[in-house]
């Protein structure tokens, strides 16, 4: 690590323990910043990792839906956010007022539903809804928790949502949202890399296109992918078609293994331009100067709701209906 990188992450040593803060990074930052981080995790174990925390200051090195989440769960706290241009593509996808006017449409033509939005969304749309997943714990909200007597309106990843339809038999009115990232793998290129590495195991995120799950052995979220590879006993080659930045997760806990990232069709390797905005610098200058802040918003009172039984809640014996 170049010197003054060095000398950045002893800064920031010294800031979080003055701040009393904790560092929570999700698996798609940079090595250099899950390394510092003192809980790393995908949006579920960090959703819940941030619930229990006692420190008063949270740095949340993600995008800004996932420290709004961290805000939510924890409204007497401080959050800061290194970088608050680190949004989210499938966020863009899906505006409130856009979905509202979406959700009285159905109502109006009598639908009986519910709305299930990935966690990947702003507060808003999650005021909106009924109940907040990850890829996590997705199957089990859509399999066990929504009644069966209901339609599924789902935003606003249309591949995910369509790997929750496949898996679970629900059917869904899918929303017509993907991630920047899952959405350009190449298929050619990881046939190609099969064809090359035939003892290979591809891993693939689930908001993935189904042309890439076809061809994958295992489907999950990240926190599953790491699970999955951490039950392979014997040195196997990984073909990883997720953000390029989780192979440095897996690189760490399973060095015994060889991964390789699936290229998109237009790079080597996928990385998420939002996730990129966050650096050892700014995450240093926002302890520094307490800011960026995620501040309180009116929407966040019914979203918390939604989030903490959702993500943090054991299931009730009869789901709440509603539409």
């Amino acid at each position: 690590m170049p010197a003054v990188l060095d000398d950045v992450t002893a800064e920031i040593l010294a800031l979080k323990k003055e701040r009393e803060a904790i560092i929570l990074a999700h698996y798609y930052q940079q090595g250099e910043i899950q390394e510092l981080a003192d809980v790393t995790g995908d949006s579920l174990k960090l959703a819940r990792a941030a619930a229990a925390v006692r420190n008063p200051v949270i740095v949340f090195c993600g995008v800004v839906f996932m420290a709004e989440t961290a805000k939510m769960l924890n409204p007497d706290k401080r959050v800061l956010v290194p970088d608050l241009q680190a949004g989210c593509s499938l966020v863009d996808s899906c505006p409130a007022d856009k979905l509202q006017r979406y959700q009285e449409m159905l109502r109006a033509n009598g639908r009986r539903f519910q709305t299930v939005c990935y966690i990947n969304s702003s507060a808003a749309v999650k005021a909106l809804s009924d109940w907040v997943v990850t890829s996590g714990n997705a199957v089990e909200v859509v399999r066990d928790r929504v009644p069966a007597d209901y339609e599924i309106l789902f935003v606003p990843d249309r591949h995910l949502g369509a790997y929750l339809q496949e898996v679970t038999g629900r059917s869904m009115i899918l929303w017509d949202g993907a991630c920047v990232v899952h959405e350009v793998f190449s298929l050619t290129d990881l046939l190609e890399m099969q064809r090359r590495y035939p003892q290979a195991k591809t891993i693939a995120h689930p908001e993935c296109p189904k042309n890439i799950l076809e061809h994958a052995d295992f489907v999950g979220g990240t926190e599953a992918m790491r699970q999955f590879v951490a039950r392979q006993a014997q040195p196997t080659t990984f073909l990883v078609a997720t953000e390029a930045n989780m192979i440095w997760e897996l690189q760490r806990h399973y060095p015994q293994h060889t991964y390789l990232p699936v290229p998109g069709i237009s790079c080597a390797c996928n990385r998420c331009p939002h996730m990129a905005r966050n650096t050892l610098e700014k995450v240093r200058d926002c302890l520094r100067n307490l800011a960026p802040e995620i501040l309180w918003q009116p929407e966040f009172d019914r979203a918390r709701e939604v989030l903490t039984r959702s993500l943090l809640q054991p299931p009730a014996p009869n789901p709440p209906a509603g539409d």
